[in-house]
């Protein structure tokens, strides 16, 4: 079982930075990809960042060029710094995992509130 553990979510005006961090705890699977997804009410939940195990990543067209997903793989943590914040990205923010043998892990998710 992989557990998530998320964090730094929180309020922050419009053009302000906020520094997300999801670290997983392994049992016997090893970590394919860490990534990033986000919920706003009423709407689906949705991708904003994915990293590999070789650093590749992908980014959703709204955030490329504002957010940065990194990760450190010696302590399967996964981070995703978001500047240049507005208000469109409020949602709360999920970390997934996926497994090499092919599961898929949610955290808990975390409220960001980017004010206007």
């Amino acid at each position: 079982q992989v557990q998530l553990v998320e964090s730094g979510g929180g309020l922050v005006q419009a053009g302000g930075s906020l520094r997300l961090s999801c670290a997983a705890s392994l049992s016997t699977y090893r970590i394919m990809t860490m990534g990033w997804y986000r919920q706003a009410p009423g709407k689906q939940r949705e991708l904003v960042a994915v990293i590999g195990n070789r650093n590749g990543t992908r980014y959703a067209d709204s955030v490329t060029g504002r957010f940065t997903c990194s990760r450190d793989v010696a302590k399967n943590t996964v981070y995703l710094q978001m500047n240049s914040l507005k208000p469109e990205d409020t949602a709360v923010y999920f970390c997934n995992a996926i497994t090499t043998v092919g599961y898929s892990h949610w955290g808990q998710g975390t409220q960001v509130t980017v004010s206007s």
